[in-house]
Formats: C-alpha cells, sequence, structure tokens
C-alpha cells in the first residue's frame, strides 16, 4: 500500500516555518544614502535602492558664474561637448557602445555645474562607466567637432527668458550673473584652447564629485578613485546682489515677468529651506490640475488680472553664496503693470500668516518626499549637496530641520526679501511695464 505521508500538509506547515524563519528582504523602495571624501577632496555619494536602472553622475563646479568675458559661453560648450572624441575614444566609439548595452548618456548645465550623467542596468554598469569615465577626464575639443556642434548650440540657445533675464541683473556681472547659454557673439569663437583651459581650471578633483543612485558605496568609490582628474581648488568669485532691471520688447500679446528680490544661500541650510517655505507660503503654483494658486502672492495677481489669461507662480533660488525669491508670471500686456504692482506690495509685506506659514512648511514636506521617490530627482539631489556643500543631508534630517523652522525664521525671510531691490526682468509686450524703482 502506498504511502500517503506526503500527501499531508504538515510537511507543508513545517517548510512555511522555515521560511518565516528567514531574514526580511530589504524594501525595493527603501533607499540607503553614504557619502565618502577621497583624499584628493572628490567627494563621492549613493543612494544604494533596488531600481532597474543604475544612474551615475560626474559634477564639476564648472557652471556659467566661473566664466570670464572671453570665455562667455564656457559651460554651455563643455555640456554641447560631453560625448564627442576624448583622448581615450571617439565620438563614435562612445555612442556605439552606449546604445549597445542599452544605455543613455547626457549633460546638463547650469550657474554652478556641469553634469555628466550615465544610465543603464546593473549587468552593464561596467561599459557604462567605462566610458562615462572617458567623457569626463580627457575630453579633446576637436576643433572640426566644435564647428560641427555650432547648430546643436543655436537650437539650445534660448533667447532670454525673463527668469534668465532678472537673474543677469541681480548679480555682478561676472558671477551669477551670466547666462546658462553661449551669448549670441560668442557662438563659434571659442576655441579649443579656451575649452581646454576653461575644463583643466574648473574640472578638478576639488570642485568635483561622483554620486549615483542604485549602485553599491565601495563600486563608486572605486570607480571614482580611478577618475584621471588634476587637483586644484581653482577660484571663486562671490556673487553680490544688486538688483535692476532688464527688459526686452517682442512683438504680440503677452508679458513674460520675473520679479525678485534677495533669497538665501545654501551656505546656512536652515536659511535656505526658511526661504523654500517662504516660497510654498506665497503660492509656489497649483497642487491640482486646473487648480489655484494659493497663498497671498497668487490671490493678489489673481485678483489683479482679473478675467484675463494669466500664469503665475512664486519662485525661488538658492546658490552656493546667494539666492533670488520673488514671483514668476505669463500675463496679458494690458494688465501687466497691475500685475506687478500688486505682487511687489506683497514681496514688500514682509511676513507671512500663520496659516500661510502652516501651508508652506506641508507643501514643501510633500514635494522633498515626493523626489525621494524620484531617482532622477534623488540624483539631482546628491549631485547638488555634494558638489556645492560636500556634504549630504538625508530626506529625513531635512524633513526635521523643516519642521524645526518657526514662523520667526521665515518672517525673517521675507524681511530680507522687503529689504532687497528688487530685480524685474520682463520679456514680450512692454508698453503697461513699469521699472523696479517705481514699485514702492
Amino acid at each position: 500500500m502506498a504511502c500517503n505521508a506526503s500527501k499531508t500538509p504538515f510537511i507543508r506547515a513545517i517548510a512555511k516555518r522555515g521560511y518565516a524563519a528567514q531574514a526580511c528582504p530589504s524594501p525595493a523602495g527603501k533607499t540607503e544614502i553614504k557619502s565618502a571624501t577621497l583624499p584628493n577632496k572628490l567627494v563621492v555619494a549613493t543612494a544604494s535602492s533596488q531600481i532597474p536602472v543604475t544612474r551615475v553622475s560626474v559634477v564639476f563646479r564648472a557652471g556659467s558664474r566661473n566664466e570670464e568675458y572671453e570665455t562667455l559661453g564656457a559651460s554651455h560648450y563643455l555640456k554641447a561637448a560631453a560625448g564627442l572624441t576624448t583622448n581615450n575614444a571617439t565620438t563614435f566609439g562612445i555612442t556605439r557602445n552606449i546604445q549597445q548595452i542599452g544605455g543613455n548618456l547626457t549633460a546638463t548645465n547650469d550657474r554652478e555645474l556641469v553634469t555628466v550623467t550615465v544610465e543603464s542596468t546593473a549587468d552593464k554598469l561596467d561599459t557604462a562607466l567605462k566610458f562615462l569615465d572617458a567623457a569626463v577626464t580627457s575630453p579633446a575639443f576637436k576643433p572640426w567637432e566644435l564647428e560641427d556642434s555650432i547648430p546643436r548650440i543655436r537650437s539650445l540657445k534660448k533667447d532670454g527668458s525673463a527668469i534668465d533675464r532678472a537673474i543677469n541683473l541681480s548679480r555682478l556681472r561676472d558671477t551669477l550673473g551670466n547666462s546658462v547659454y553661449c551669448p549670441k557673439h560668442q557662438i563659434g569663437k571659442i576655441s579649443s584652447e579656451s575649452l581646454l583651459h576653461y575644463f583643466s581650471q574648473n574640472c578638478t578633483t576639488n570642485r568635483a564629485a561622483v554620486v549615483g543612485v542604485g549602485i553599491d558605496q565601495n563600486v563608486l568609490q572605486g570607480f571614482a578613485q580611478n577618475l584621471d582628474l588634476e587637483s586644484g581648488a581653482g577660484k571663486m568669485c562671490p556673487a553680490k546682489y544688486h538688483g535692476g532691471d532688464s527688459r526686452k520688447d517682442k512683438s504680440g500679446n503677452l508679458t513674460h515677468i520675473a520679479l525678485v528680490g534677495e533669497g538665501g544661500s545654501v551656505a546656512s541650510l536652515k536659511e535656505a529651506l526658511a526661504f523654500a517655505i517662504l516660497g510654498q507660503a506665497l503660492g509656489g503654483g497649483a497642487s491640482t490640475k486646473r487648480g489655484n494658486v494659493n497663498g497671498p502672492l497668487g490671490k493678489a495677481i489673481a485678483a489683479a488680472v482679473g478675467n484675463t489669461s494669466a500664469s503665475y507662480s512664486s519662485y525661488n533660488v538658492s546658490y552656493s553664496d546667494s539666492g533670488l525669491c520673488g514671483a514668476i508670471m505669463t500675463v496679458e500686456s494690458g494688465v501687466a503693470g497691475k500685475a506687478i504692482e500688486s505682487a511687489a506690495k506683497v514681496l514688500k509685506s514682509g511676513s507671512v500668516s500663520e496659516q500661510d506659514f502652516n501651508r508652506g512648511k506641508a507643501l514643501l514636506k510633500a514635494i522633498i518626499l515626493g523626489n525621494a521617490d524620484c531617482p532622477s530627482a534623488t540624483l539631482e539631489s546628491l549631485a547638488r549637496q555634494a558638489a556645492i556643500i560636500g556634504d549630504i543631508t538625508s530626506t529625513s534630517d531635512i524633513v526635521s530641520l523643516i519642521d524645526s523652522i518657526s514662523k520667526s525664521d521665515v518672517d525673517s525671510a521675507a524681511s530680507k526679501v522687503a529689504r532687497s531691490k528688487l530685480s524685474l526682468g520682463a520679456v514680450g509686450n512692454l508698453r503697461c511695464v513699469p521699472y523696479a524703482s517705481d514699485l514702492a
């Protein structure tokens, strides 16, 4: 007679008890932040979450604020030249090998940073890192390739947004006032030698960071240690806010406006977060589709423009040594003056209500926690912290710091904006746009 022991459930019960004793695997969405500074001053940081695509960025403090008059547009050229021929690989070799593994190589630039990022699956990471190394450590800047890049540089060149024009007037001309785009008169004029000099001065270990998402810290440190970069701190010209006007007349019935005052820098994280709360408290844009812009700024502009077409929001950005805080808007030209005056009145008030303060804190925490779930946003946050501050603050610590900020801290930030001379940038139909000096 056949034994029926294997048909009884007690064996399966024993197996289940065994499974219950196993260690619980790490949640797929859990992110562990690690950072280290190598002996050559290169900062390495990782967020080792379990995600299907690994992202690694090499970041340099080589943004447009470091350009001199003769090299205006150099950071824009660095962005356009990412992936071109280097001393170790050709353009074709980099493109073919990155595409062969289903990866992606991209570059971005802003006023402070130039970033080169590679994306690939974890099993193809060795190949991706090999060509990321080639792209960032030994660019050749071949003259004929730079010439071939001119159409792409022209296509990336914007005609000067209101924000860009306001920032240009709110800084000293040779620092954060430099545009992130190459000036028209400089396109085709920056030589290979000038770019090599700019690269050697600004793309050094003391001014760089290597960050990654979905990669082990030890693996990334090994990659960073082998980067063939020169050492050196370079020079850093401090930015000074002074305000002013920047206007560009264009045809049409719309006016694009940026009205900002002096903000906070990331040198003080608490001050930067106080200004971030202030930005949300003033009215940081609609939280839902077709929603209203809450806060005193949104309400004031809405009352000024009436039933006309308009788009508006608060604006806040913090740099390493300065910042901007204010409002941006696109309105019909006939109501531009009223909209600007109403926004200026709010910015000059120098305080926020208790209700707006609490709403601003809640919105900022929601934004930060939401970004923590996005690998690309996490990578950008790591890049900015590692390259600019040199240290990493975890999401939980940032949220705790936000909770510790009082209303008086935010009122102090609002008072700083109120005391500063406003910067007014405008592009479009300017027939009703006042000058910054005319605003009370």
